[in-house]
């Protein structure tokens, strides 16, 4: 009798899917979430007007504030910060997103523009304390300038201004008082140089008020100069000095204090102020040297 041995073969049960064990791209695809576009975000805020879905208006819309931003800085001065602007057209789109009618037929983008648009130039006019009336005097006389210049080949007197804008000599001189507070430099906006290096102009531009490193010196050491020659003139040429640029006497009254004539006092006052005045000549030219109290010193 033959026994026949069955052969079990045995495979391999799979093995439980782990739920950790979940490969990259599921994981992208379970956590990727649909961005509704522009319409469904309209009919969502229309329907119930929460502030996630204007919010989230504000973000698709941001570039449009951003390009009115640089089209209208195009034509503004340098310190005319962008920022405000930015922050102006903001509210601006805020304001166009809640006023907005879908039914009038005009598309949200033409109309936020034009908000965007005029909330920043409000905030220009609220920047600028200069009235507008000044700034359309202000650009009328620039046009008539222009035109003269290109006229003449050359910048034209104050008297072919009045002509030209059919105004007396005085009445120009008064309009150009009326509109100088439009005519100013800001001190804080950028300057440029060759070297592309640009800063401030507060630090590139020299204040007159101050004199400068070589000035101040000069000054110092001709004030000096001054001091010892006054120490070698005469007492009574010292005294009458002193009498008249410090102590602020009439020549009358200082003759009365010394008890001499006006005309003696008057005398002694030009011969010293003669030889100080020769004495700073030579000096200036080299031909004298500092005196013995100013070299010691």
């Amino acid at each position: 009798m033959s026994i026949c041995t069955a052969t079990t073969v045995e495979t391999a049960a799979p093995a439980p899917e782990q739920p950790w064990a979940w490969s990259a791209e599921n994981h992208n695809s379970r956590l990727a979430v649909p961005v509704p576009n522009a319409q469904e975000l309209w009919k969502r805020y229309h329907r119930q007007s929460d502030t996630d879905t204007e919010n989230e208006l504000v973000q698709k819309y941001l570039p449009l504030v951003s390009a009115v931003v640089g089209r209208l800085a195009m034509t503004l001065p340098d310190h005319v910060s962008h920022d405000d602007l930015y922050s102006a057209g903001l509210v601006g789109l805020l304001q166009a997103l809640r006023n907005y009618d879908p039914t009038c037929g005009t598309a949200f983008e033409t109309y936020a523009r034009v908000r965007v648009r005029g909330a920043m130039l409000d905030e220009l006019r609220r920047m600028d304390w200069v009235p507008r009336t000044i700034h359309e005097k202000a650009r009328k006389i620039k046009t008539v300038m222009a035109a003269l210049e290109q006229a003449l080949g050359r910048t034209p007197t104050e008297a072919q201004m009045a002509k030209e804008m059919k105004l007396t000599p005085a009445e120009y001189a008064e309009l150009l008082d009326e509109v100088r507070p439009a005519a100013f430099v800001c001190l804080d906006s950028a300057s440029s140089s060759e070297e592309g290096d640009g800063g401030a102009l507060y630090e590139v531009i020299a204040d007159s008020a101050n004199e400068s490193p070589v000035d101040q010196v000069s000054s110092n050491e001709l004030k000096a100069v001054i001091l010892a020659r006054l120490q070698d003139l005469p007492e009574m040429q010292r005294k009458v000095l002193a009498l008249y640029y410090v102590e602020d006497l009439h020549l009358r009254e200082i003759a009365e204090v010394f008890g001499l004539t006006e005309s003696r006092i008057c005398q002694i006052h030009s011969q010293a102020i003669l030889s100080m005045r020769a004495y700073l000549q030579r000096f200036e030219s080299g031909l004298a040297q500092r005196p013995a109290t100013a070299r010691r010193k």
